[in-house]
């Protein structure tokens, strides 16, 4: 997703506070606005009331007394007879009554967010999190549209398997430090001969390891491209990899499989790397590195398998109790708790374990207890961490289909380019409408009015200024279905950075205009509500 509009400048004649942000990367709007919306009018047409959203617009040329943008309130504001705007082609010294007052918009709003990333799977010891598209969609601030969002990066670029980025995380150069270091402590108790060359070995180990939790991976990520989930990236990093799988599978059977497959590929592994190890002398150094391997991706597959979110586990069971309840949130919470209870356990029970699996010698209670205990808070921290984000993003799935482009769009009036811009909120103001639309001789959409734009010319000027000059030309990207939803329009919306997108009938008929800013507020409103 995006991304916004609350700017916190006043919208159009709306008497009602901006909405705060509720979170950085989610996009917000105001899922009253329904109320404020409605299709886009075109020629010899009555604009249709407010309280009309279902109504298509009919195509055609603009009539000159229909309205356009301004006024944020939908209700019809018919003006005064002392309050006439000026005759277009008579152009005089404008005074205070000379037009309506003129609503004032917000500045520039930020490009909706992304939609959940979904399915974001682990191995090795790093619990998978769920993502929402962060902020790094660039917003253009007051007065410029926003950038569009930069390619999914994180780490150094190793490859394209399947289509798919791989990237390695900075993270990994330290973990691969520590794994080189540590092993080539215990290569040194069972091969003191080979001296400082252990550490060269030990590297090799760090690197196979990862290479075992990249095949993880990719498990989850060709499962996920065989039921057709878009895989954003590939990232390894400290505490293992993730997957960062785009969508929800659509069954509790495919949710499974997609979980399952990981664990099973890394205890698959284990299986040959412990089939490659008989044959070999165990003294040896390929018997170190590969009895290495075979324990470490057993580690993995056992940890991942643990029931509990984030870990596939974890998805495995939603998965069941999705099945059984048909409630997918129901498993997501039954997931959630028991992952919660998972870090907790880890908490407390990985330093005790590996304390009573080593020696009972007082002496040995040391720095290897402070270590064994940091790394469970930190297991803990992120099991429990992700668990909650699980539940967050469940939500987040669960209100998504209540963002509908056809219930946010706001009614639009057209009006020729060289109309002056008093005429044109005049109008706007007479018909209830809040959205501005360009059109040409025939009544074909040319461009949209920003609303921002209207801020910056004062009321004196805007008998002078035509529509023109505040319109952005519109594009393929900027008209979208009024039959869009839910994640879909998140999509749109993040793949075309606008402030004002025209929404249109599937007969190609002007709808209305959708603001950046109300999407945005509406999904902030949706997700404030409890589940």
């Amino acid at each position: 997703m995006d991304v916004s509009g609350g700017s916190g400048q006043p919208r159009s004649g709306n008497d009602e506070p901006a909405e705060p942000r509720a979170h950085p990367t989610a996009p917000a709007a105001d899922p009253t606005g329904s109320a404020e919306r409605g299709p886009g009018e075109t020629s010899g047409q009555t604009p249709a009331a407010p309280d009309e959203p279902g109504r298509a617009a009919p195509t055609g040329k603009p009539d000159p007394d229909t309205g356009g943008e301004g006024d944020t309130d939908a209700r019809p504001k018919p003006p005064s007879d002392s309050r006439r705007a000026p005759d277009p082609s008579v152009p005089t010294e404008p005074s205070d009554t000379s037009e309506p007052s003129a609503p004032q918009g917000p500045a520039e709003p930020r490009e909706p967010a992304a939609g959940p990333r979904h399915a974001a799977h682990h191995a090795g010891t790093d619990a998978p999190r769920h993502r929402t598209e962060a902020h790094t969609d660039g917003t253009g601030g007051p007065g410029r549209p926003p950038q569009r969002r930069p390619e999914p990066g994180g780490g150094l670029l190793m490859g394209r398997p399947f289509g798919v980025p791989v990237y390695v995380a900075p993270s990994w150069f330290l973990v691969a430090v520590l794994i080189t270091w540590v092993f080539g402590g215990q290569l040194d108790r069972v091969l003191p001969e080979l001296g400082a060359a252990r550490y060269l070995v030990s590297l090799f180990f760090a690197i196979a390891f990862y290479a075992s939790v990249l095949v993880h991976e990719l498990a989850h990520t060709v499962a996920a491209l065989r039921f057709k989930l878009p895989v954003r990236r590939i990232q390894l990093q400290f505490f293992g990899g993730v997957s960062e799988i785009e969508k929800e599978a659509e069954t509790p059977g495919r949710e499974f499989v997609l979980a399952f497959v990981g664990p099973l590929l890394s205890l698959v592994l284990s299986g040959v790397f412990y089939a490659a190890l008989l044959p070999v002398e165990p003294d040896s150094v390929p018997g170190v590195l590969l009895a290495g391997l075979m324990v470490s991706n057993l580690i993995v597959a056992a940890f991942n398998l643990l029931p509990g979110l984030p870990l596939d586990g974890g998805r495995m069971l939603r998965a069941v109790v999705w099945k059984l309840t048909g409630k997918p949130m129901s498993g997501t919470i039954a997931a959630a708790w028991v992952g919660r209870a998972l870090a907790i356990a880890v908490l407390i029970g990985l330093p005790l374990l590996t304390q009573s699996l080593g020696s009972d010698a007082a002496d040995d209670v040391g720095m290897d207890t402070v270590m064994d205990a940091l790394l469970a808070a930190i297991l803990a921290a992120i099991i429990w961490t992700g668990a909650g984000n699980s539940l967050r993003m469940a939500r987040l799935r669960e209100h998504l289909p209540e963002l509908r482009a056809r219930a946010l769009t706001r009614r639009a009036v057209p009006v020729q380019a060289d109309t002056p811009l008093s005429e044109a909120l005049r109008r706007a103001n007479a018909s209830g409408a809040r959205a501005l639309v360009v059109v040409d001789a025939d009544g074909t959409p040319a461009s949209l009015v920003r609303e921002a734009a209207i801020v910056g010319v004062p009321e004196h000027r805007r008998p002078w200024v035509p529509v023109s000059t505040l319109a952005q030309d519109l594009t393929d990207g900027m008209r979208v279905s009024a039959e869009l939803s839910g994640e879909e329009l998140l999509d749109a919306l993040r793949a075309n950075p606008a402030t004002e997108y025209l929404v249109v009938e599937e007969t190609g008929e002007i709808y209305g205009v959708l603001s950046a800013a109300d999407v945005e507020r509406a999904f902030v409103k949706a997700m404030a509500r409890p589940s």
